[in-house]
């Protein structure tokens, strides 16, 4: 896939993985519609594209889910179609279970899955009409399995699996394509927002983060998998990998492994 003048729509895009996505696609003259809260931060990653990429800012709360039709059809009429949705807003959390509001779960949901499933189905309708399309979503590894301190958000990202497994399914005869990304650890600042009961501020990223993929090479790995059409695509390091794999075939292994594992 050549992504010149190809019209992406990337939420989450005023940092981390969505800011050095944006610049990927940007680098490869596709088009651009770039979503998050923080207008400002838009306008930086704007700034920093290539001169000449035909961006439109569109700022937004991924949670007021009544909108999403409205902002599919802004990006719909300004660019005259829709080639890639990249479903990437989100936040992680660090908190057991005993000690997290249900109020966080709640918010959890509402951004990683919920967010992405209303904007999805926004759309949708879009893809159909011009039969092609290709949605991808940011899940984790935390959508294959399970540690201590992330308990909704590995939920949420579990249940993006879910959704779009399935949807795959459904919409391969209309010519639209899903991609589920799977990033490992990833340098960048999600952990800095992580939700957490007591509120404490994260000052420096762990070292298993210090340590994670560049953020822009994850970036241009991304590409070569919707490229590719990959239905699903882990990108991280080994010690990743290997606990997936190891949850898959030996489970009781890798529970014993997790639970006195020291997780950050």
């Amino acid at each position: 896939m050549s992504f010149k003048d190809k019209v992406v729509w990337i939420t989450g895009a005023s940092s981390g993985i969505g800011e050095h996505l944006a610049y990927a696609f940007a680098e490869q003259g596709a088009r651009l519609a770039l979503s998050a809260r923080k207008e400002q931060e838009l306008a930086r990653v704007r700034q920093n594209c290539p001169k000449g990429t035909d961006i439109l800012l569109l700022p937004l709360d991924i949670t007021r889910y009544d909108d999403a039709a409205g902002w599919a059809e802004q990006v719909a009429t300004h660019f005259g179609y829709i080639n890639i949705l990249v479903n990437n807003a989100g936040m992680s959390q660090r908190a057991l279970v005993k000690d997290a509001p249900f109020s966080m779960d709640q918010k959890l949901m509402a951004v990683n899955y919920l967010g992405a499933v209303a904007l999805t189905k926004a759309v949708l309708p879009y893809m159909i009409k011009q039969q092609f399309g290709h949605i991808v979503v940011v899940s984790s590894v935390m959508g294959k399995v399970g540690t201590p301190l992330r308990s909704a958000y590995a939920a949420s990202k579990h249940a993006l699996h879910g959704f779009f497994d399935c949807l795959r399914a459904e919409v391969y005869d209309e010519n639209i394509r899903v991609t589920i990304l799977v990033p490992g650890f990833i340098r960048t600042n999600l952990l800095l927002n992580a939700l957490r009961p007591d509120k404490p501020e994260y000052h420096n990223l762990p070292d298993s983060l210090q340590k994670g993929i560049d953020p822009g090479d994850f970036a241009q790995k991304v590409l070569r998998a919707i490229s590719a059409g990959k239905q699903e695509v882990f990108i991280g390091g080994t010690r990743e990998a290997l606990a997936i794999y190891l949850n898959r075939f030996l489970p009781r292994l890798f529970s014993r492994i997790i639970r006195k594992a020291r997780v950050t």
